[in-house]
Parts: C-alpha cells; sequence; structure tokens
C-alpha cells in the first residue's frame, strides 16, 4: 500500500510563508524597517494582500517571524563553516560584502528590538543558535566571540569598502584562540 505524500495545500501554504519571509527582508533592505507594510511586502512576494494578513495578522508577527526565521538560516549557513579564524573571517567578510544588503537588513531588524520588547526574543534567537551552533565552549568565550562578531559585522557594514578575510582573519584568530 503507497504512503500518502505531503499535503499538497501545506507545502504550498510553506512556500507562500517562505515567499513572504523573504520578501519582508528584502523590503526592509530596500526600505528599511519604515517601508514594511502588508501590502508592500505582498507587492514584494506577488502575492494577494490577503496573503500577508492571513499567514501575520500583524507587523509585528511578521517581523518577528522574518527576525526568527533570519537568524534560522544564518545559523544554518554558519553551520556549514568549520570553526577556524581563516574561515569564520570568510564568513564575516562574505556577510558584509557579497551579501551586505541581507546583512544589513537583518540587523536592522535586530536592533529594532531594542525599541520594540515584543521582538526581543527573535532577536536573541540569533545568540541561542549560534550557541548550539558554535557548542562546548567557555560561556564568557562564548559571548565575547559572539559580541565580537556582531562588532566585526557592524562596523563592515559602515564601512567605505567592506574588509577582506584577510584582513578579518588575525582579528577572529586572536578572539577564538588568544593570540
Amino acid at each position: 500500500m503507497a504512503v500518502p505524500g505531503p499535503d499538497g495545500r501545506r507545502a504550498r501554504g510553506d512556500r507562500r510563508r517562505r515567499a513572504i519571509l523573504e520578501a519582508t527582508l528584502r523590503v526592509v533592505e530596500r526600505d528599511g524597517v519604515a517601508g514594511v507594510s502588508h501590502r508592500s511586502v505582498a507587492r514584494e512576494a506577488d502575492v494577494p494582500p490577503t496573503s500577508t494578513t492571513y499567514y501575520y495578522a500583524t507587523l509585528d508577527d511578521l517581523l518577528i517571524a522574518t527576525l526568527t526565521w533570519s537568524a534560522d538560516q544564518m545559523a544554518s549557513s554558519f553551520r556549514k563553516v568549520s570553526l577556524t579564524p581563516v574561515a569564520v573571517a570568510r564568513f564575516i567578510a562574505d556577510a558584509v560584502g557579497e551579501h551586505r544588503g541581507r546583512t544589513l537588513a537583518e540587523y536592522e531588524l535586530y536592533l529594532l528590538a531594542a525599541r520594540r520588547p515584543e521582538l526581543r526574543p527573535a532577536a536573541r534567537r540569533w545568540i541561542s543558535l549560534m550557541t548550539e551552533v558554535i557548542g562546548p565552549w567557555d560561556p564568557v568565550a562564548l559571548r565575547s566571540l559572539l559580541a565580537a562578531v556582531d562588532g566585526l559585522l557592524i562596523q563592515g557594514l559602515i564601512a567605505d569598502f567592506p574588509p577582506m578575510a584577510e584582513e578579518l582573519e588575525p582579528v577572529v584568530s586572536l578572539l577564538m584562540l588568544g593570540g
């Protein structure tokens, strides 16, 4: 007897949710958080305007879901990075170089949590996920490393020219290996 496949409606719903979250991140990248509305996201995702409110009743729900999804995506990408100073430096350089727009959008959402308490659990998810990815480290050393990576990413975003992995590697090496 054949096992029934996944429910097609559920798969379509999952694809539509992901399209809405990706579109939200693109709107934030292009227009900032102020540019996010159900209508602007629906237009960007090429879905009916009612779709965004069906899946995310409020803008806070949409921003929280986008921030959570984004943290999950970043952690998933970081899982593929070997935990060497060279590889981590390359990851940071790519985030502020090739993927600058997305990183900028993610940090804009991340910083919005400082003003909007309802976003804070989603923003803190990044720290929890990275702790899982990095594994058993001294908690103080891990928190220091994550804070430093955040700082390097922000510095890279405001630089006139994004730093190259070769420039970041000595700094990351110092952070990870103590020199």
